[in-house]
């Protein structure tokens, strides 16, 4: 059996809005590696921005994982609790002469900045204090702890989706470990956790690709071992721009309450930015048995919200009866006022859904579908419903009522009556069902009418169509 460790993967979200789309395929993918290795899936919560993390996004990240379905492995991380051990790390690096104290004012780094500025250059630390140790003048006075990162030469990202990235050191300036109030900066405390974590595989957005040059530098200065590290190219809208809220940069629950499945989002976000061969169709299962890290795209991938619909249509006729009943129920629950079922209506639900599903692309088309299932009464009329049932067709009803007698209520026996009432009047039966549908849904397409009249049982459904009967 071989000793190589397992791969150690995290999901490293900031507190500081909802689980975005994003973050979620990252969130996945990291997963997805972890499950196909048989390695382990971490989630941190980096809520070191006290002023900008708050409990309700918390919440919202933890609420969205769970929903998609995307498990971690032991306690979730905060990494503001561990404040203590980073400052740690930023006091032995100090000590081994690997960072320094930098006394230089709020006001004499305004000014360096402006200087360079005005002269064209880079905007960087210049790093006065980085051979100047502090006499009397300083004693007592604030200071920061700076990393005495490399000057010359190149910080190489060697990347499993980019490719080596290369960062000239001069570019690089030494940056804070340590603030001046005694807190750790963002690059120290991840550097740290990760160690901590022994997280082997750092999978994250590309937008971090620089942070990743300094990062490595800490990395380096403690002598740990370097990650591997891969930064996904950013989604964008399916105009090719920066995915904004207009393209659908929405929360993953805005997706849940849009009614989007999990298993099609899981599916969607692979296959934004992933790809196996022209497979489509890939059930997480089959996900997890071909996730890599070689088939991750380098360019940006683009939202197509035909293809997740199509998505979604396949992935709701596909599952089980009761179980998506049991989605629409959740779904109604969150509305507002919500809308509570019982036991009748949800089987109501439950012997409809074969032929309701046939036609939903999401859960909320579907709750909207089978509003007549969960409502009781005569229908209102849509425009086409109320254009349909015509003097003629009221009268239709009528007969068909005195048809149906004390037939037994199963669809075969309520089709035999209308076929043999069409046939006796010289009708097609759609010209005989389909006023039928109108006066039991309110529309004019529904599930096969026969099977809509065995759903809602007798008594209702004679209480709708005599509303109608002319």
């Amino acid at each position: 059996m071989s000793n190589e460790k397992k791969p150690v993967l995290r999901f490293a979200p900031s507190p500081t809005g909802y689980l975005h789309i994003g973050g979620a395929r990252t969130a996945l993918f990291n997963w997805l590696y972890a499950r196909h290795t048989g390695g382990t899936f971490l989630l941190r919560i980096e809520d070191t921005d006290r002023a900008r993390s708050t409990p309700e996004a918390i919440e919202a990240i933890l609420l969205g994982m769970d929903w998609l379905g995307l498990n971690w492995d032991g306690q979730t991380i905060y990494q503001f609790a561990r404040a203590g051990r980073h400052r740690e790390i930023a006091e032995q690096l100090l000590r081994e002469g690997k960072a320094y104290r930098c006394y230089a004012t709020a006001e004499e780094l305004e000014e360096m900045r402006a200087k360079q500025r005005a002269e064209g250059k880079p905007v960087r630390y210049d790093g006065r204090w980085r051979d100047k140790a502090p006499g009397p003048a300083e004693d007592g006075k604030p200071y920061v702890i700076r990393l005495r990162a490399p000057q010359t030469g190149e910080t190489i990202v060697h990347d499993a989706v980019q490719g080596d990235v290369r960062f000239g050191n001069d570019r690089l300036d030494d940056m804070i470990l340590l603030r001046s109030d005694g807190t750790p900066t963002y690059m120290l405390a991840v550097v740290v956790d990760d160690f901590d974590m022994g997280v082997t595989h750092v999978i994250r957005g590309d937008d971090h690709l620089n942070n990743a040059a300094r990062q490595l530098q800490i990395v380096q200065a403690m002598g740990w071992p370097v990650p591997v590290y891969g930064h996904l190219p950013l989604i964008h809208g399916p105009d090719g721009a920066k995915l904004s809220k207009r393209h659908g940069a929405l929360s993953v629950d805005a997706y849940r309450d849009m009614g989007y499945l999990p298993e099609t989002m899981r599916n969607y976000l692979l296959r934004l930015g992933w790809s196996h061969g022209n497979d489509e169709i890939i059930s997480t299962e089959q996900a997890i048995v071909w996730f890599n890290l070689e088939n991750i795209g380098r360019s940006p991938s683009r939202m197509d919200f035909k293809k997740l619909d199509n998505l979604n249509g396949h992935y709701i006729r596909a599952m089980d009866d009761g179980a998506l009943a049991d989605i629409v129920l959740q779904h109604l629950g969150r509305q507002n006022p919500p809308v509570l079922l019982d036991a009748e209506k949800k089987a109501r639900l439950i012997s409809a859904m074969p032929g309701l599903k046939e036609r939903a692309k999401t859960v909320l088309e579907l709750a909207q579908a089978a509003e007549f299932l969960y409502t009781d009464g005569p229908r209102t009329l849509d425009d086409q419903a109320a254009k349909l049932l015509t003097g003629e067709a009221k009268a239709a009803i009528a007969a068909l009522i005195d048809t149906f007698g004390s037939t037994q209520w199963t669809a075969t026996n309520l089709e035999e009556k209308v076929r043999a009432f069409a046939e006796a009047q010289g009708l097609k039966l759609g010209q005989a069902a389909q006023p039928l549908r109108a006066a039991l849904t309110g529309k004019t397409t529904s599930p096969p009418v026969f099977q809509v009249l065995e759903v809602l049982g007798r008594e209702e459904s004679l209480i709708r169509l005599r509303a109608w009967a002319g």
